[in-house]
């Protein structure tokens, strides 16, 4: 944005621009706490004997809708048996 285009913008819109700014600067530390404690807790999970990678994997497959999950991987079990791999 240029001086004049600056210069332009009323204080309301300079208020709402900062308050803008601002929210995102402080979700973004929370973002950042978070995964702070994600990592602790896949840690605490390691130091208990559990495999992580398998832990990831368990979490991203549970966001996924279940139909769409088990067709994804019944395709996939398809392509690994004309394969030979299974």
């Amino acid at each position: 944005m240029d001086d004049g285009a600056a210069l332009s913008l009323t204080e309301a819109a300079r208020e709402k621009l900062r308050l803008i700014v601002a929210r995102i600067e402080k979700l973004e530390e929370e973002r950042a706490e978070v995964a702070g404690q994600i990592k602790d807790v896949f840690g605490e999970a390691k130091s208990m004997g559990y495999d992580v990678k398998a832990l990831r994997t368990v979490v991203r497959l549970r966001k996924q809708d279940r139909q769409k999950r088990e067709e994804a991987q019944s395709i996939l079990d398809t392509y690994l048996l004309a394969l030979g791999e299974i």
